[in-house]
């Protein structure tokens, strides 16, 4: 394998070629891979020189952790690099560390305790309060059993923020419609208690009078107050599927996943004004933190109008 030994030491070189070719020939590692995995190497041992190493039994953790530090800061030679490709990198240098010790050609691995950075948090697709009336309005309110059944399932997880599986795990005793909140059962078991909007309750309502007894009539009797075409709960699958349906018929463009209009009720809440603590509560989060990430949606949102609407934004 090619690393360019020149520009090593020798005893760098050494180990890095060993190294490679146990890659290629043990884990069966492709050339592109193998081509990907010098560059990072040469990398490795360039910044290693940088600070007086020329074997890796001299190197310590803070050499290590220093090569992450410089390949996010970048040098004249190089520019930084992103969080996924500086991780990639690092941790094509644990594997040499690893080798090298499981070789014997070193007493020690100093990477056990340095780990990549984590991939920034990608942020929830939300649609926006337009796209998601269009989707609610797919299955008429005068339409029949199936339609009221889909129109009332989709408005209650716009209306409560529930998860697919907390909405189809839903029985009739967890609706109180007098005081229009409804016992969501979430992860671990927990339950809490969400109110729910009118339209929602108005759907819910035509459904349940007008729809389930069609279902039901051809089950064996279930509490659960979303059924199927055989009478039976509502499978998660299922939901998804109407979700999906509602997506493709209402034309929306953005990409529609089983938790978007979860996340659509989180990000319209908080730009609305509602803490995200309250948020945090409604969506049944043990951290404050996880909720938080919606947060970032609507800064991202706000910075979008300062930039268009602010006559010094941009100056």
């Amino acid at each position: 394998m090619s690393t360019d030994a020149e520009t090593l030491s020798p005893a760098l070189a050494a180990v890095i070629s060993q190294y490679l070719d146990h890659l290629a020939v043990e884990r069966g590692t492709s050339a592109n891979t193998l081509d990907s995995y010098a560059r990072d190497l040469r990398r490795y041992a360039a910044y290693l020189a940088s600070t007086g190493i020329g074997e890796l039994a001299m190197v310590r953790e803070e050499q290590v952790t220093g090569f992450l530090a410089a390949l996010r800061d970048g040098d004249a030679e190089h520019r930084p690099l992103a969080a996924s490709s500086a991780a990639r990198a690092l941790v094509v240098a644990r594997g040499l560390h690893r080798f090298a010790f499981r070789e014997g050609l070193v007493s020690t691995d100093v990477t056990v305790d340095v780990h990549p950075p984590r991939p920034p948090k990608r942020l929830p697709k939300a649609l926006d309060v337009e796209e998601v009336l269009r989707l609610l309005d797919v299955f008429p309110a005068a339409g029949g059993p199936r339609c009221l059944r889909d129109r009332a399932l989709l408005e209650m997880l716009y209306s409560t923020g529930a998860r697919i599986s907390e909405a189809v795990g839903l029985d009739r005793d967890d609706i109180d419609a007098p005081a229009r909140t409804v016992l969501l059962r979430g992860k671990g078991g927990k339950q809490r208690l969400v109110p729910v909007g009118r339209p929602a309750l108005a759907a819910l309502d035509a459904y349940l009078v007008r729809g389930r007894s069609t279902f039901a009539a051809r089950g064996r009797g279930t509490p659960a107050v979303f059924l199927n075409a055989r009478g039976a709960r509502l499978s998660r699958q299922s939901a998804w599927a109407v979700l999906r349906e509602a997506a493709a018929r209402s034309e929306i463009a953005a990409a529609v996943s089983p938790h978007t209009l979860r996340h659509s009720f989180a990000t319209h809440l908080l730009e609305g004004g509602a803490d995200v603590r309250v948020v945090q509560e409604l969506l049944g989060h043990a951290s404050v933190t996880t909720t938080q990430v919606y947060t970032l949606v609507t800064v991202d949102n706000l910075r979008e109008v300062y930039v268009t609407a602010h006559p010094r934004a941009q100056g």
